[in-house]
Formats: C-alpha cells, structure tokens, sequence
C-alpha cells in the first residue's frame, strides 16, 4: 500500500477485464483519454481507501473505453481483484490546462448562479455529448441541464466556489 501527500484526483473506475492478458477496461469520468494515457504512474484505490501504485505500459481506445496493460500484471487471473476500484492520480501529474479550461473534478460541487444572482443549485455531474459537455445542476428536487458553451456559462471562480450562467429563455423554467 502506497500513501500520498498530494490531493488525489479521481479519474475513473476499473470496469472490467479485456481479453485473458491482464489488461483491464477503465471508464474514464471526463472523456479525456489522452490524460490516461500520458501517465507514468497512478493509483488504483479500493473501497477502503486502500491505494495500489500501479505502472501503466499501455493504453488504448477500444469501443469509448481505455484498454490498460500494467506492469507486472501479465494475466486476467492477475488483474480481475482489480475490477472495481477507482482510477486515481496526484494532482501534480495532471497536465496544466489553458486559461478558461478546467478539469470536472474541479467544477463538480460549484455553486451555480444566474446572473441576476438567483442560485440554482450545485453541480453535481458533468456529461460529454458529441457537441460540448452538459452540466448538471441540482438543488433538492430539481435538476437543470446546462450546456458547457460560452455563451451561457460566463463566469467561473474557483476560488469562490461559483459559476455564473445567463440561460436562454425557456431553459430553466423557474
């Protein structure tokens, strides 16, 4: 068992077992594949927190998931305990992004806002459409469906806590 003294960010889940060689199927949360696929190591972390430093030395797409060979896993015998845990990686090891790009786990818990200042609620999912990304804003009961575009989403503070969105007549229905 491996620790980290890093804030651990968690990028997607063992799915399953592919083929009988020891590799495994990862959904990945952000449809961001090339992350994935760009890192030395990362961590498998099971339902008790438990962590497993694995080293990935392959990585492709197969049918909108990531097919990952590890080192020192060289069967399907070797890897099914595996099937379950959460994919997860030091912050640090994460590329840096361009200005007015963020990574999901960093929106996910935002307090969204139209720009009258009514809030709607938090974002608590984020899905990918072959368009643009849809944020998922719930507050009690309700749920608002919220496309990732500029034109509505106009203010993002990660410091604050805060997205501000100004939604076209007719979306929210308040």
């Amino acid at each position: 068992m491996s620790e980290l003294s890093e804030e651990l960010v968690l990028l997607g889940k063992v799915s399953g077992t592919h083929g009988i060689r020891g590799e495994l199927r990862v959904t990945c949360y952000s449809g961001e594949y090339d992350t994935l696929m760009g890192l030395r190591t990362l961590f498998l972390r099971g339902a008790q927190g438990d962590l497993l430093e694995v080293e990935p030395i392959s990585a492709k797409i197969h049918r909108g998931k990531a097919i990952v060979r590890l080192k020192n896993f060289a069967s399907i015998n070797e890897v099914e305990h595996l099937v379950g845990r959460d994919l997860v990686v030091g912050r640090s090891q994460l590329p840096p992004l361009d200005d007015d790009t963020y990574y999901w786990h960093d929106l996910i818990g935002l307090r969204v806002f139209t720009e009258d200042g009514t809030e709607l609620g938090k974002l608590a999912d984020i899905f990918e459409t072959g368009s643009s990304d849809i944020y998922v804003v719930r507050s009690g009961g309700r749920e608002y469906l919220i496309p990732a575009v500029e034109d509505f989403v106009k203010e993002i503070d990660l410091t604050s806590g805060i997205m501000k969105i100004s939604p076209p007549e007719g979306l929210l229905d308040l």
